[in-house]
């Protein structure tokens, strides 16, 4: 009891003194700068307040910091000791405004330093500039200005939030200069930057990179004329590039079916600017922009069969894209299907229909965008020889059902074709390579079917896959012969209104292959082949 007394009695003393002490000094200095945060792929306005009062010498960071944030204390007085800057003997409050928003990362380290060196009245800056300007950037503790997360994002809505000019670390600069109409200033030293605030170095806008960075794209070396023979799953994946079809591939192990999904980027039509665009944004706020500032070529994401639900949709404290919003505008290669679980599978369920992810938690909700293509690849059964014509299956039918089980009727729904791969005969495997149907051949029709679609919707965002049930209707015209075979399917085939649709767009697409307005008898017998798991699907949930 007594030695807290005690304490309590030094405490006194020591913040009376401090009063004492700067009795003669008792101005308060307030400065205001502004930063951003991301919530989903959208830029949120953060301001940061800086004070400095008298009173015990202490640093506090109000207004739902993380560590990280909380930790930036110790880096803003080392790097500006070691800058040459004095920082004043007095009790420093910063808020992080609004104080009910979550923030993570250590990107306001900028500007809560020159928040700081304003309201110490170490540097002069015009409330317009202050206005129009968003600070990004982590301190290193020798004032070097790192990396940080999603800095083409906070670009594209900075003007959105009002603001003229962003300035980024130097090697964030290219990355957020695929923005039109904003002010980039890249810097990479805290006295750099200061220097540029006083106006005693002029540092030039980053000048727009899109069209730079997209001219120096590297083109895939994968090409199909790699793969011999399998014609028939060649097809399908140009049905599937072309009309944004999820394909799902069956087949005994070593028949070729991840060297035709690895392949598939190089028939997909190039991304557009909105493409690119909104896929790069993604990658930003996910700090894996850091090789390149630019998502230029179709991902290709393919996790491993361990990952988990938040790796694969997404997930955290603070949310993270997942690998499906990763695969945003590109694809999403799942091999060995049946190895997942089977809970992890079915949250697929919902981004395949409506092209993202919601991910709720108590602070707020966030929206990942998820627009990806679906290939997928299976062996038939546990030894993987079921159906195959070189080698007998070993398992039972109970096997067999229960390898299945982890893929449900809902989920199998969602996937357009399906398509059977066949082990390679020698004689095809002999076959010179120059003989096979190479990708450039592939693609070209493909454009051809693209160029349909685009004339049909006039726009860059509807696919025959994502027809929604006014547009079918509209576009998937039947003659009286295809009309009948698809009558006949449907009631053997016990196909659902998804299932029925989902023909119809596959139909859509084989026709705009031959540039027929009128879907044909061939053109539904063709999409029939691509459904072998319907009747699977029958028997499940």
């Amino acid at each position: 009891m007594h030695d807290l007394l005690v304490e309590k009695l030094f405490q006194a003393l020591f913040y009376n003194n401090a009063l004492f002490s700067t009795r003669n000094d008792c101005s308060v200095m307030h400065a205001k700068t502004f930063s951003a945060t991301t919530i989903g792929v959208d830029a949120r306005l953060v301001e940061v307040e800086v004070d400095i009062s008298p009173g015990l010498v202490n640093f506090f960071i109000v207004g739902l910091p993380d560590a990280a944030i909380k930790e930036s204390s110790k880096r803003i007085r080392t790097a500006l000791k070691n800058c040459g800057f004095k920082l004043p003997a007095k009790k420093i409050t910063v808020n992080l405004a609004p104080a009910d928003l979550k923030k993570e990362g250590a990107l306001f380290d900028l500007p809560i330093t020159v928040g700081i060196l304003l309201a110490a009245e170490q540097l002069a800056l015009s409330p317009e500039f202050l206005q129009e300007t968003l600070f990004l950037g982590e301190l290193s503790l020798d004032g070097a200005i790192r990396f940080v997360k999603g800095a083409l994002a906070i670009a594209y809505d900075a003007q959105r939030l009002g603001k003229k000019r962003i300035i980024v670390p130097m090697v964030n600069a290219k990355e957020a200069s695929l923005i039109n109409g904003i002010e980039v200033i890249g810097v990479s030293h805290i006295t750099e930057l200061i220097e540029y605030l006083r106006q005693d170095l002029a540092i030039e806008p980053t000048p727009n990179s899109f069209e730079a960075f997209r001219a120096q794209t590297a083109q895939s070396t994968l090409d199909y004329a790699q793969v011999k023979g399998q014609f028939q799953a060649k097809r399908a994946l140009q049905i599937s590039a072309a009309g944004r079809h999820n394909i799902l591939f069956i087949g005994p192990p070593g028949s070729g079916k991840t060297m035709l999904a690895k392949r598939l980027p190089s028939i997909m039509p190039d991304m557009t600017f909105d493409e690119a665009l909104a896929t790069s944004k993604v990658y930003s706020i996910s700090g894996k922009l850091v090789d390149s500032p630019l998502v230029a070529q179709r991902p290709f994401r393919d996790p491993h069969h361990t990952i988990s639900q938040a790796g694969l949709v997404g997930g955290g404290s603070c949310p993270q894209p997942g690998e499906i919003s990763l695969a945003h505008n590109g694809i999403l290669f799942l091999d060995e299907l049946t190895e997942f679980k089977r809970t992890t599978l079915e949250v697929l369920r919902q981004p395949l229909e409506s092209k993202e992810i919601a991910i709720a938690r108590v602070h707020h909700a966030v929206r990942f965008p998820a627009n990806f293509l679906l290939v997928a690849a299976l062996n038939p059964c546990p030894c993987g020889f079921l159906g195959d014509t070189k080698r007998a299956c070993t398992c039972n039918a109970f096997q067999v059902e229960r390898y299945l089980e982890k893929l449900s009727g809902p989920l199998l729904d969602r996937i357009d074709l399906h398509v059977n791969v066949q082990s390679v005969p020698y004689e095809t495997a002999v076959t010179k390579t120059g003989a096979c149907l190479s990708s450039a051949t592939i693609a070209e029709k493909v454009n051809n079917a693209v160029k349909a679609q685009r004339a049909r919707f006039s726009d860059d965002t509807t696919w025959n896959a994502t027809m929604s049930s006014d547009q079918v209707e509209k576009y998937c015209l039947l003659d009286e012969a295809a009309q009948q075979a698809l009558k006949k399917a449907y009631d053997v085939l016990n196909l659902s209104m998804r299932g029925y649709h989902k023909i119809l767009k596959i139909a859509r697409t084989i026709a705009d292959f031959e540039l027929e307005e009128t879907i044909k008898l061939v053109h539904i017998q063709e999409a029939l082949t691509y459904r072998s798991l319907d009747r699977f699907m029958e028997n499940k949930g």
